[in-house]
């Protein structure tokens, strides 16, 4: 069994590196920040099929079967796992009984969990989830505003403000360039199935 939940955390880890390899690469000649690019797409859904595989293998890989670094994989993988909405919402329920069950940090589903609400256009709860509009960086939709702060903490994550600092630095997209991602943004989650053609 140990052998197992090594090679699954080897597995977990080279997945979570194709991942980053592949935004530092759109990144480095600016192709990251122009919509969702389609080899980047190509690589989430690759590695959420892979993760799914497992998951019927050994449910969700906790940091007890795969340590820390192959659950924080595991996570980025389905936090990253945006054109599949059925599959997010699976992972989203299986971290909240992992975090009820102590084998991983609550943390982990504040993000999938707001990332959910906000593709599904409702507000968030923990503050995790930002856009980039042309006055700078900005908090999406958030349930009961003022006590944010109070639930990030409560799962371990610093205040908004705290986060907006990190966040800044630009460029930031004109106006028309702004309103252009957001139709874009709306058509892609339409496609996908977040959200139906009345819903936003």
């Amino acid at each position: 069994m140990a052998s197992n939940a090594g090679n699954l955390r080897h597995t977990l880890l080279r997945l979570q590196h194709r991942d980053l390899s592949m935004r530092e690469e759109l990144a480095q000649d600016g192709s990251l920040y122009h919509g969702y690019h389609p080899r980047m797409e190509a690589v989430h859904r690759d590695n959420a099929n892979e993760l799914r595989e497992i998951i019927k293998q050994v449910g969700w890989p906790n940091e007890q079967l795969v340590g820390r670094d192959g659950a924080e994989a595991a996570w980025l993988i389905a936090q990253h796992a945006i054109s599949e909405p059925g599959f997010m919402r699976t992972c989203c329920e299986l971290l909240d009984r992992e975090v009820a069950a102590g084998r991983v940090p609550a943390w982990q589903f504040a993000y999938i969990y707001d990332r959910v609400r906000v593709s599904e256009g409702l507000p968030q709860r923990y503050g995790t989830q930002f856009e980039v509009t042309p006055d700078g960086p900005r908090l999406c939709s958030t349930e009961d505003p003022e006590s944010v702060n109070a639930r990030r903490l409560s799962v371990g994550l610093g205040t908004v403000a705290e986060h907006l600092v990190r966040l800044q630095g630009g460029p930031y997209p004109t106006a028309e360039q702004y309103q252009a991602r957001k139709a874009e943004e709306k058509a892609w989650r339409i496609k996908v199935g977040w959200i139906g053609a009345d819903d936003a």
